[in-house]
């Protein structure tokens, strides 16, 4: 009998595409090895988002986190996550200036954190670059729609995709990243009409998130499912959990005891002959 534990064989980038038009794929992000842990025994991928700098870091976007706070962050979800596909978002400004760039930190990524791809936001415009990664051995996940990135030109977070010609806009957008070699594309803030339409377009899995229920699989800041991430309440996540409101009774009973100096009680504290 072997000693080494029964454990799945990690899911990269192949195994989710070939998800297409199967069982939907399960992806949440993860931040930390803690919650990375809980999140890999029910996810097919995880996702170390740029959001880590608006949810963790306290940024007002995701436009200041850098590529040394995705490493970080990567390395940290690489400990507790053995199963799932682990990708990490590329930062603003680490891969729009060419694909050489583009590569150079794409590579340092997946060297760095031990990650099975890289995403990237944009369109048309990164086909170019995403086959450039892909042919030299980098995975590639896309992501149109709403692109947090590009948020100032913009104008906000707003839905995109609405009307015709901006419906036909983020279509070609998606087809182009899929016929690049991404092997699977994020739909963000989509009418759910039109999350339906790209699905049945590309031959790769769209990964909604507000996009609708037709996606190929569906993605949430845990942050935000878990209800921990307070600060806005976006209309496309559900809330399984409120946990910011059980810490925040945890703590309140917390400090209450230790002012009462009810904390620590005798269970907590030892005696002169009690064996530590």
């Amino acid at each position: 009998m072997s000693a080494t534990p029964d454990r799945k064989p990690r899911l990269g980038a192949a195994d989710i595409r070939a998800r297409k038009g199967h069982e939907p794929v399960v992806c949440l992000t993860a931040y930390t090895t803690p919650v990375a842990k809980l999140v890999d025994r029910y996810c097919d991928l995880v996702l170390v988002g740029d959001s880590v700098g608006m949810v963790l870091h306290g940024l007002p976007s995701t436009l200041g986190v850098t590529m040394e706070m995705m490493i970080l962050h990567g390395q940290a979800v690489a400990r507790g996550a053995s199963q799932a596909c682990i990708t990490v978002d590329m930062p603003f400004g680490s891969y729009e200036r060419g694909r050489e760039q583009a590569f150079e930190n794409a590579a340092r990524l997946m060297a760095e954190t031990g990650c099975q791809a890289v995403k990237l936001e944009g369109g048309r415009h990164m086909a170019d670059t995403v086959a450039f990664l892909v042919q030299r051995g980098i995975p590639v996940m896309g992501h149109v729609g709403l692109t947090p990135q590009s948020v100032n030109t913009l104008g906000g977070y707003k839905v995109q995709g609405r009307g015709h010609h901006e419906a036909d806009r983020v279509t070609r957008d998606a087809i182009a990243l899929a016929d690049a070699g991404a092997f699977a594309v994020v739909l963000e803030k989509l009418p759910e009409t039109l999350g339906q339409r790209i699905t049945q377009e590309i031959a790769v899995p769209t990964i909604g998130i507000g996009a609708g229920v037709d996606c190929d699989g569906q993605v949430l800041v845990v942050d935000d499912m878990l209800g921990l991430f307070t600060d806005f309440h976006p209309k496309f996540v559900k809330r399984y959990a409120e946990l910011g409101e059980t810490a925040d009774a945890a703590i309140a009973a917390y400090a209450a005891d230790v002012r009462a100096r009810r904390f620590p009680g005798p269970e907590h504290s030892f005696g002169a002959g009690t064996p530590a």
